[in-house]
């Protein structure tokens, strides 16, 4: 029997199209917070702790007038120092950024 190209697409393309989603969807929904560590460290510490005066880059996520109070909030600043300062981070980076500041400092529930 001779499968036409459109029939074998739809056995073999459409199904390998809908399993690559559902991975790629679990792959981005765990955040890994040990890559966050080393990315905040690498990426984000040197700026924060010359932005303090100090020289404590942990000092910005421990200050009592903090500006975020919630997970929106830290992903939203994340983005903004992402694209702001030219970090070239991916969006998987910045989702492991804010889940390392949210264990580590923040412990936002919401």
């Amino acid at each position: 029997m001779k499968l036409s190209s459109t029939r074998l697409v739809k056995i073999v393309f459409f199904p390998l199209v809908f399993l690559c989603q559902g991975y790629f969807a679990t792959s981005q929904a765990v955040p890994n917070v040990n890559q966050g560590k080393e990315l905040e460290k690498n990426k984000c510490y040197t700026c924060h702790s010359q932005k303090s005066g100090l020289g404590d880059g942990n000092i910005i996520y421990t200050r009592a007038d903090r500006k975020v109070k919630t997970l929106a909030r830290l992903n939203t600043m994340v983005s903004t120092c992402n694209s702001e300062l030219r970090l070239d981070l991916f969006p998987e980076d910045e989702a492991d950024i804010a889940a390392y500041l949210n264990q580590q400092f923040y412990k936002l529930s919401k």
